[in-house]
């Protein structure tokens, strides 16, 4: 189990973001916000660094849409990690 946006990385996991503000403000019912996007781990790790904790992306987001800092996170795991090898080309 990955710990790190590093980790996950290495594994090959995918992750996506939704809002999670829901249909309700306050009394008032509201159209609920449909936004979700899957989010680039090359990118996190280029921004937040590999050591970055898993368990705090979603304190770290916001929906692009209306503002909000209720976002639900899925980590979706790989069956097989992915392996990152280098081929040596031969002369």
């Amino acid at each position: 189990m990955a710990e790190t946006i590093g980790e996950a990385m290495d594994a090959g996991w995918d992750i996506s973001a939704r809002c999670a503000w829901g249909r309700r403000e306050g009394l008032k019912s509201v159209r609920e916000r449909n936004w979700r996007h899957s989010i680039d781990l090359v990118t996190l790790v280029a921004t937040r660094g590999r050591d970055f904790p898993l368990a705090r992306l979603s304190e770290r987001m916001r929906c692009p849409v209306c503002g909000s800092r209720r976002i639900a996170i899925a980590y979706l795991p790989k069956p097989q990690p992915r392996i990152m090898t280098m081929r040596r080309s031969t002369p």
